[in-house]
């Protein structure tokens, strides 16, 4: 997909279009919705430079509160500090990620449900048990703290994806509470963890 609309700081995908996200809020003076703030999407390249992320927004309450600006203020203090991992704990993460082609996939799991969606190209959903799934434009995975993986189809166009992750009760199987994994990627400062500790 060829774009005119500028890329964003940080964006490796060259066939994608830059995004922007727009807050919207209400105006004391008449009550009546505007937008607030105009943001321009900001990418951080994770794993070398085959994926980069880029935050939409966070909540860290459930549910979140918007009185007085809070909601906006906790996100802007928790993107400054570069602690968020995949998931915020109590909370909810938006998040466009896009795939280079040929990026290798990487198992993990979180403790949240997910909703991913499909923005641009075609995405494999890769299951810790070998299934795999194709998902075009348009497709939606509800992940439920499993291990997965995800691989751009396309050997030559990047691919874009839409997650909403929310934070959920401890994934307990057999027994075992699962809790998250982050594969290769433990330990790194491209990902940091979630914070999440697992019961014994």
């Amino acid at each position: 997909m060829s774009t005119s609309r500028s890329q964003n700081p940080g964006q490796l995908s060259t066939n994608l279009p830059g995004v922007t996200h727009y807050v919207t809020g209400h105006d004391p003076a008449t009550g009546k919705a505007i937008v607030q703030s105009t943001r321009e999407g900001s990418w951080n390249p994770v794993l070398g430079s085959s994926v980069a992320f880029n935050v939409v927004y966070t909540t860290s309450e459930f549910p979140a509160s918007l009185k007085d600006d809070k909601d906006i203020t906790t996100h802007d203090e928790l993107m400054s500090s570069n602690k968020l991992g995949l998931v915020n704990p109590k909370g909810t993460v938006c998040r466009m990620v896009d795939f280079g082609p040929g990026s290798e996939p990487l198992m993990h799991r979180t403790q949240s449900l997910d909703y991913g969606l499909v923005l641009e190209g075609s995405m494999e959903m890769i299951l810790d048990s070998g299934e795999i799934r194709l998902m075009h434009r348009g497709d939606v995975a509800v992940q439920r703290g499993t291990m997965h993986a995800w691989r751009n189809a396309s050997t030559t166009e990047w691919a874009r994806m839409f997650f909403v992750l929310q934070d959920c009760q401890e994934v307990v199987l057999n027994g075992k509470p699962l809790g998250e994994d982050l594969g290769i990627a433990s330990g790194s400062e491209d990902i940091p963890d979630s914070n999440r500790k697992i019961s014994s």
